[in-house]
């Protein structure tokens, strides 16, 4: 019997995802939980196994630099046009994080194998790739179906927690994601899953027809918190654009652990929002 107490603020929320979690976080075009992200960090959590779905950037240097984050599976983590994450790149230097290797395939493999309950998922781009020298999990296999066919066979990836943020949810607690269809596999693999929303509607989003092809069913979410722009300074698909003064002093600051200590300093405070 799960006896959790219900989760009905973003301090809760934090509370919820334990230190040396798995923790599956989105890219940064696909809803990221930045309000639970500083809940997060102000609550001190530590030793957190980030799997990027593919990549992340922001949300990785931020909890890295907290000293949150204990290893990262990922393909790329970047702030995009504003170049190299700094904490990120700073962390591998010094060995004080471990890393997982991937690709963008790779990741949505392993977690299509956890979505259907199979230990492994077989993917064949990989094949040729230097990363199979780095991956001892990867394991290259005989085709059992052809002779003289190898192919990768990569283990399933079930976070702990899966955090994101969507544009909204119900009071039932499903939650609409529309076209971003890398959230319901992700919804799906993880043993749980903790969504920040934009607003929450009064009426079932399954009552709405052209709603309801997007959206995540209650069933796969342990809990959908309101917070207004909780993407910030990120941006949100149909919603906001991301906050590029915000993100550039980021990635100019960061560069030293004092610039990344003052912009840390200034985003847990709840800097002034650019739009606003």
């Amino acid at each position: 019997m799960d006896e959790r107490e219900p989760i009905r603020s973003l301090e809760a929320l934090a509370a919820a995802i334990p230190d040396g979690a798995s923790l599956a976080i989105p890219a940064d075009y696909c809803g990221v939980a930045m309000a639970a992200t500083r809940a997060l960090i102000s609550r001190g959590a530590k030793d957190l196994r980030l799997v990027c779905v593919p990549t992340s950037g922001l949300q990785a240097d931020l909890l890295i630099g907290a000293g949150a984050v204990a290893s990262i599976e990922t393909s790329a983590v970047a702030l995009g046009e504003f170049g190299q994450a700094p904490r990120f790149g700073a962390a591998v230097a010094r060995g004080q994080i471990a890393i997982k290797d991937s690709t963008c395939p790779a990741i949505h493999a392993g977690l299509q194998a956890a979505e259907k309950g199979l230990p492994f998922m077989p993917l064949r781009g990989i094949l040729g790739s230097d990363l199979l020298a780095h991956r001892r999990d990867w394991k290259v296999i005989d085709n059992p179906f052809a002779e003289s066919d190898p192919i990768v066979v990569l283990p399933a990836i079930a976070p702990d927690v899966a955090l994101f943020h969507a544009p909204l949810a119900d009071r039932e607690g499903n939650v609409w994601i529309g076209r971003r269809r890398e959230l319901m596999t992700l919804a799906h693999a993880a043993r749980r899953t903790l969504v920040t929303v934009e607003s929450i509607s009064a009426t079932s989003l399954f009552a709405d027809e052209s709603l309801a092809a997007g959206v995540i069913p209650a069933l796969y979410i342990e809990a959908a918190i309101e917070a207004r722009r909780g993407a910030w300074p990120l941006g949100l698909w149909d919603a906001y654009e991301a906050d590029e003064a915000f993100l550039a002093d980021y990635a100019a600051k960061a560069k030293t652990e004092a610039g990344f200590a003052e912009a840390l300093g200034r985003w847990l405070a709840g800097a002034p929002l650019a739009a606003e």
